[in-house]
């Protein structure tokens, strides 16, 4: 009896409930010279990353060749992917496979050691320039290439020093990090310092993508924008048509249309650290007509108030266009950050304190989802 209702209750389960479990499999490695080594008894991490549950599933120790193995019931609707703690550095794989009927064995988990002093170029930097706008200044978007072409993962060499920075124009006004998903880096991981901006997150060997955002002022005429050595290629791109660039070796290119406005664009390079130097139009009114037209228009622009903030609030409930999402890797690193912090230690935390970080964790893995979803897509 007991067997029937064992075999009925089976019967019952709703389809896939039971299933075949996913298998991954592979090695930790650091890289030394032209060769890898295995890196053994270093902590391996599996993590699910899904709408309805994220975190580390399940935790092994690299065998005497770096090797590891993992056997899971996979969620058909959440990532994978697997982590290492080297030198107080989380390191993350690309997301693994979870088909039963196609194990992922042979991962690769790429582990690095440390160094404060190897070097970060800059591979590749774009400036946009907008024309000024109902305030009276214009938006400049700094996008960054770094590139760490080493073996070592460059790190700050103490809690006041950086691991990398630029300096920034003297005109820029409230300088911040750009959308942070199109950022390869936390704002917790940067410092604005008076004129210059700072990374104190670790920079493994690649490429990285930072993205500042800041206002310069309307009527300026020369912008000066200190600017090292660029290995590759410098991009300038302006609204406003009687913008040029005053730096030698740039040409002008096609138009390039952003979001329905039109970018003029200039290419060149710039192989030795000095400024870069920007010719803007003159502003169409002086600052006293500016405000002498601000009063007169000023009941037109309350009127109007109502309107641009009805209008705003509908587009936030339409669908928004996609987005370029960050390496994973960096957001589960911010993720792996607060989890060396916090993890552990609820007893000593203050209750206040731990729920921002349950509430910033839960954050950080939506984005992560978010993005690992995005690249998915794309694969």
């Amino acid at each position: 009896m007991i067997g029937a209702r064992l075999l009925l209750g089976l019967l019952c389960l709703p389809l896939g409930a039971v299933q075949a479990q996913s298998r991954v499999a592979g090695r930790v490695v650091r890289v030394t010279g032209r060769d890898t080594l295995p890196v053994s008894g270093i902590a391996v991490v599996l993590h699910r990353v899904g709408q309805r549950a994220q975190g580390p599933i399940d935790t092994v120790r690299a065998g005497p060749a770096g090797r590891f193995a993992f056997r899971f019931s996979a969620d058909t609707t959440a990532a994978y992917l697997l982590s290492a703690r080297y030198g107080g550095i989380e390191y993350f794989s690309q997301p693994i496979a979870s088909n039963p009927a196609r194990p992922d064995t042979a991962v690769v988990v790429i582990v690095a050691d440390t160094s404060s002093v190897t070097p970060i170029l800059v591979k590749q930097r774009t400036l946009l320039v907008s024309a000024p706008d109902e305030s009276g200044t214009r938006t400049v978007l700094d996008w960054f290439v770094l590139s760490n072409g080493g073996q070592l993962t460059r790190v700050a060499p103490d809690t006041v020093r950086a691991a990398w920075s630029t300096p920034l124009p003297p005109e820029a006004q409230n300088v911040e990090l750009a959308d942070n998903r199109m950022s390869q880096f936390s704002p917790e991981a940067l410092v604005f310092r008076q004129d210059s901006a700072l990374i104190f997150a670790p920079l493994s060997p690649g490429d990285k993508e930072l993205m500042l955002q800041y206002r310069i002022p309307g009527t300026l005429r020369r912008f000066v924008v200190p600017a090292e050595r660029v290995s590759d290629s410098v991009f300038v791109m302006m609204e406003e048509r009687g913008g040029r660039m005053a730096t030698g070796g740039f040409a002008a290119a096609d138009s390039q249309m952003l979001d329905g406005r039109a970018f003029k664009r200039w290419a060149g390079i710039h192989r030795q650290s000095g400024d870069l130097e920007i010719t803007l139009p003159a502003a169409l009114l002086s600052s006293r007509q500016l405000l002498a037209g601000l009063v007169i228009v000023t009941a037109a622009a309350f009127s109007l108030l109502g309107w641009f903030i009805v209008r705003r609030r509908r587009r936030s409930t339409l669908p928004q266009s996609p987005i370029l999402n960050p390496d994973p890797s960096f957001l589960a690193d911010a993720i792996a950050r607060l989890d060396q912090r916090f993890l552990g230690r609820e007893s000593e935390t203050p209750a206040a304190e731990w729920a921002d970080y349950q509430t910033e964790r839960t954050r950080l893995l939506a984005q992560l989802s978010s993005a690992l979803a995005t690249r998915g897509s794309r694969s």
